[in-house]
């Protein structure tokens, strides 16, 4: 298996309370649909490893949102990374040694590195003990209070709305280790 054909789909509100409910058999059912190999699911809030011969990340992207829509009734934005880039998100993390809880730390992943911008200011405010940091593609959040304490998560969602998704530093770990 060529390393750089592996890529993760980071599906964002899937699964979270009642609503937008994907089973993750069928997840990887449509995957395989879309000609997908080696499509592995990691725990059940839309997270999924998957090898895509000669396709760009942006492509799967748009072809995976479009058939959860069409196939599974579910409107729900995806942002997919290639293992290089996943690779990169996990080494730029500036916040692993100050994040003695890894639940505490929270990756939020950009859809569009444009993003990054709207971010910017956020990083110049007074958190208290929360603690925030930018990446190239996505931006690291320091919870050390317990995340629905945190004021940031909520800053982050008001600066990009729908064009981010978020995942803590275990989970992130736990993907990168299937890459």
């Amino acid at each position: 298996m060529d390393l750089e054909s592996r890529q993760v789909a980071l599906i964002r509100g899937i699964n979270v309370g009642k609503a937008k409910r994907v089973a993750m058999a069928d997840l990887r059912a449509l995957m395989e649909r879309l000609g997908y190999g080696d499509c592995r699911t990691l725990l059940n809030s839309g997270n999924i490893v998957f090898t895509a011969e000669r396709e760009d990340p942006s492509a799967s992207a748009t072809r995976i949102e479009q058939a959860m829509e069409t196939e599974l009734g579910v409107a729900a934005p995806v942002i997919v990374l290639g293992a290089s880039e996943f690779s990169m998100v996990v080494r730029e993390c500036p916040l692993g040694e100050l994040a003695e809880n890894p639940s505490r730390l929270l990756v939020s992943f950009l859809m569009d590195p444009v993003g990054r911008q709207r971010l910017e200011p956020l990083t110049d405010e007074d958190w208290g003990s929360e603690t925030m940091a930018l990446g190239s593609l996505a931006a690291y959040l320091w919870c050390p209070d317990g995340v629905l304490q945190s004021r940031l998560p909520a800053a982050v969602e008001r600066a990009l709305g729908q064009a981010v998704t978020t995942r803590n530093w275990n989970t992130v770990k736990k993907i990168h280790a299937l890459l």
